[in-house]
């Protein structure tokens, strides 16, 4: 049972995750945030790694990116700061790139810093399922690592059944058929796609993210879901306050 599986057998209602980029705002900030969000009790954080062509991030992530890179933010850096604070955080970390920067890094190599600095759950968005069945389920198995996938409201129900049969850290739901980014209240739409996943029945837990903003947003999908992941809203936050504001901005979701 991996981290994340862990703090699902606690708790698997109004789960709060929220993500970041490494290196934004500013280089040596990774840690920081971490400590903050973990002291204010956040179930579990995706760590962004910076990447030039974010597929499925939306501008506020991809600039967030850019500010990374441009700090001199790599995969080696943010591998020596997670390995820093490793013993300290009581917090799952979840990481989420891009295949690229795997197969650039050397794959081996790539999971052996994952498994050193106490990751086992990673969101790899363009990695194909054929791929992960034919290559990376072994080789994240051999390390200890698990994949999460995304689905959206495009994607089939023997896809997504296929998925749940592969998950064992939970299911990414794409709120929207989007780029990351607010998108203000959820719809009927959505709703209507959320409750369409819910009487699926599927094993796994669902978590929903792109377009979770606020505490109406997050309370919304998590009448449906197990919990939501907040992004682009919170890299507003900080570009706007720094590490000073993350109390109040996790307070303002959990409106306590």
């Amino acid at each position: 049972m991996n981290s994340v599986q862990q703090i699902f057998q606690k708790k698997d209602k109004d789960l709060l995750s929220i993500f970041f980029t490494a290196g934004f705002p500013k280089l040596e900030d990774t840690t920081k945030i971490i400590s903050e969000l973990s002291k204010n009790e956040v179930d579990f954080i995706e760590v962004g790694l910076p990447y030039s062509d974010p597929l499925a991030d939306g501008t506020t992530i991809q600039q967030s990116s850019s500010v990374a890179l441009k700090n001199g933010m790599n995969l080696d850096v943010v591998f020596e700061q997670l390995l820093s604070i490793k013993e300290a955080n009581k917090t799952p970390l979840v990481l989420m790139g891009y295949l690229n920067q795997i197969i650039k890094y050397g794959e081996a190599a790539f999971c052996q810093k994952v498994k050193d600095c106490g990751i086992d759950t990673v969101i790899i968005p363009d990695l194909p399922m054929i791929e992960f069945e034919n290559h990376y389920q072994q080789l994240f198995k051999n390390f200890g690592i698990t994949n999460v996938f995304l689905i959206t409201p495009h994607t089939s129900e023997e896809r997504i059944r296929k998925i749940d049969g592969l998950t064992e850290a939970f299911i990414y739901v794409v709120a929207s058929a989007s780029i990351t980014g607010a998108k203000g209240e959820i719809s009927q739409q959505q709703i209507d796609y959320f409750n369409r996943i819910k009487n699926m029945n599927l094993q796994s837990k669902l978590i929903v993210g792109f377009g979770i903003s606020d505490h109406k947003t997050f309370a919304t999908a998590c009448e449906y879901m197990n919990g939501a992941i907040i992004g682009s809203a919170f890299i507003k936050e900080l570009d706007k306050n720094g590490i000073d504001g993350i109390d109040a901005f996790v307070k303002s979701i959990k409106n306590c």
